[in-house]
């Protein structure tokens, strides 16, 4: 029994150590972080059964892998440890049970813990002596890391000198380099058309740009730095982390925005479930929260592990990558007549879904990373949606793999495909092709939100052909719905009553439920807010359309084509026999009407909410993103790459003094 459990052991631990290698060293994983946690959950659980086989090379009494030789090995004055995991609600009551304990508590009296996000990026120690930084060193093994000072310096948000007349005489501040995620997007369309590897996810995007040997291409990367904690100090003391990172913010460092004092474990929770909801909205990625005992003497009295603190854990969302076979590719075809490559694969939960199919985007992506029926890949949900392909594992192929031909006619209707130079994805052009008509429908359905009219539903109407314009939705009948399988009297009646609450849609709504091509959501909210009905849009020029802020050549041409063919233009105008779209509620006219604002940084007296709402009545519209068409950036505390953007194209900056001031005048 005994010779066994050290045989798994010892297979564990080399496990273990190759990938430690493949993820601290090379940036290059192999497996996902959940498979690598269960091995270590494994290896750990043996360890403490049979303490006499633990090896002296177990990755469970030591931090991390090797150090590159590229750059000076630095020594950390303080251990960088790192942290154990929790995955669920028990694993987390389970640590708070713990550290009652630990602490001779009674289990009724709630503890302070200290929460924040746990950054997806590279782990840095910055040495600041009397003021100055000095040194940055990247975490390595955790006792050794690499002198990577010259690129830390490029990035804006970490402060060449701390902003206090009384510095301390020596400061370490740990904190994590991440690139937020389209710029990480950005990155790997330039690596691409560079004909070079594009980064699997942005942690390892910011980790190989630390890494470079030239400063000038760290540089040239939208790196940031977000900072949560300290190493060696002297000269200054605090007694809580909320006290460190408030002091750490005034000194000039970036704290996360979103972290929070909860007292007690089921605080932590709702914390952890608020930033869950909110995590596809972050501008960087995020694999979890960080909770600490938020008072620095009950972290030293429960001491530390040889890997990690006894005070701290990560709790962790559920992973985003898995591995899986791709078991065939089909291509779909969507409402604008894309062809999009699809790839089956063997079931696999991904983020807790699971997940049996994942976009190959297009032919170009699926050559790009050469993808063949029969490769084991890693899965990902997209934004936690849409789940795609990252990227194959070469290592895994047995030469039975094959490659995918993509199709030269349109897999629905047989007419042939074509390609614009300046597009990536090839497309049916044949107006009257089934699927195409199916997902407009689909996608009309879903825009007016009428219920009770599931998809199922939609394709055997297509196929009947018993719809084949919007407006044949509005002239079924009970009698014709009866026909369909799955239909009843009182669900034929139901549905009725839905289409008929869908005749009064909003005119953004409706705008944005005839599926003209570039026009999502919001770019229908621009376009509704500028002209008061269809007729109006539809006698605009595309030179008149590009006047409006955000809305581009693109946007603008493919808006005018619609309404200038006659087939959509029929369609329309039958349409709107049945359909009254209800006119925008729009500000009175103002000085400030179509005038376009952003907002970025931290108001002191206004949500961004409110500050939205405010604008908005005065006629104004609130923009996500800065562009050279944005007439005013509205700056608060700490702001960031917008206010920056502002600056370098000259667009008005204003305080939130000067902004209320405005809002007042017009």
């Amino acid at each position: 029994m005994r010779s066994e459990v050290a045989k798994r052991i010892q297979k564990l631990v080399e496990l273990l150590n190759y990938h430690d290698f493949r993820y601290y060293v090379l940036d290059d994983p192999e497996i996902s972080d959940a498979q690598y946690d269960a091995f270590f959950r494994e290896l750990q659980a043996l360890e403490s059964e049979f303490p006499q086989e633990v090896l002296p090379d177990s990755p469970s009494v030591r931090v991390g892998g090797r150090v590159l030789e590229k750059f000076q090995k630095i020594q950390h004055q303080k251990p960088m440890l790192s942290l154990s995991n929790v995955h669920d609600d028990s694993q987390l009551l389970a640590f708070d049970e713990r550290i009652h304990r630990l602490l001779g508590r009674d289990a009724s009296e709630s503890i302070e813990y200290w929460v924040e996000l746990k950054f997806d990026g590279l782990s840095m120690n910055l040495t600041y002596r009397r003021g100055i930084l000095t040194q940055a060193a990247t975490r390595g093994d955790g006792t050794f890391g690499e002198d990577v000072t010259q690129n830390l310096k490029t990035i804006r948000s970490v402060p060449l000198r701390l902003q206090t007349q009384k510095p301390p005489d020596y400061l370490e501040v740990r904190g994590e380099v991440i690139l937020p995620t389209e710029a990480f997007h950005h990155l790997n369309e330039q690596q691409v058309q560079k004909n070079l590897k594009p980064f699997a996810n942005p942690r390892n995007a910011a980790a190989g740009s630390m890494r470079q040997l030239d400063p000038a291409i760290a540089a040239s990367r939208p790196l940031d730095l977000f900072c949560y904690g300290v190493g060696k100090v002297e000269g200054v003391r605090w007694e809580t982390l909320e006290e460190c990172e408030l002091v750490l913010s005034a000194w000039g460092f970036q704290v996360a925005k979103f972290r929070q004092k909860c007292l007690g474990v089921q605080e932590v929770l709702a914390f952890y479930e608020r930033m869950q909801v909110l995590r596809s909205e972050l501008p960087f990625e995020i694999d979890g929260i960080v909770v600490k005992l938020n008072r620095l003497d009950l972290l030293e009295q429960v001491g530390y592990l040889p890997r990690s603190p006894r005070g701290m854990v990560a709790f962790k969302y559920p992973p985003r990558q898995e591995i899986s076979q791709i078991q065939d590719i089909v291509v779909q075809v969507g409402r604008t007549g894309a062809l999009t490559p699809v790839a089956w694969i063997a079931p696999v939960w991904v983020g807790g879904v699971c997940v049996q199919r994942a976009t190959l985007h297009n032919a170009e992506e699926m050559q790009r990373k050469d993808i063949r029926i029969g490769d084991y890949a890693f899965v990902q949900r997209a934004g936690d949606v849409i789940p795609e392909i990252v990227r194959i594992l070469p290592e895994k192929r047995t030469g039975q793999e094959k490659p995918y031909v993509f199709p030269k006619h349109c897999p629905s209707c047989g007419h042939g495909v074509e390609k614009k130079e300046e597009e990536k994805v090839s497309r049916c052009t044949y107006v009257h092709c089934q699927a195409q008509l199916q997902e407009r429908m689909i996608h009309f359905v879903a825009a007016l939100r009428i219920e009770d009219l599931g998809e199922r539903t939609v394709e055997q109407l297509v196929l009947r052909g018993l719809v084949k314009q919007f407006a044949d939705i509005f002239e079924l009948s009970e009698e014709v719905l009866l026909t369909l399988d799955g239909f009843a009297e009182k669900s034929a009646k139901q549905l009725l009553a839905s289409i008929q609450k869908a005749t009064r849609p909003s005119w953004e709504d409706f705008l944005y439920a005839l599926g003209i091509r570039h026009v999502g959501k919001r770019i229908a909210r621009i376009l509704a807010a500028s002209f008061s009905d269809c007729f109006v849009l539809a006698s605009q020029t595309q030179e008149d359309l590009c006047k409006i802020s955000e809305i581009g050549p693109e946007i603008a041409r493919s808006t005018v084509q619609y309404f200038q063919d006659p087939v959509s233009a029929e369609a329309c105008n039958r349409l709107l026999h049945y359909v009254r779209p209800e006119p925008l509620v729009l500000a009175e006219p103002s000085s400030l009407s179509g005038k376009s604002f952003v907002l970025t940084g931290t108001l002191a007296n206004y949500s961004r909410q409110k500050m939205q709402e405010l604008i908005q009545q005065k006629g104004g519209r609130v923009v996500l993103s800065v562009s050279k068409k944005t007439d005013y950036v509205v700056a608060g505390e700490q702001p960031g790459s917008k206010w920056e953007k502002a600056k370098e194209w000259g667009i008005c900056i204003l305080s939130e003094k000067e902004v209320l001031a405005l809002l007042n005048q017009a």
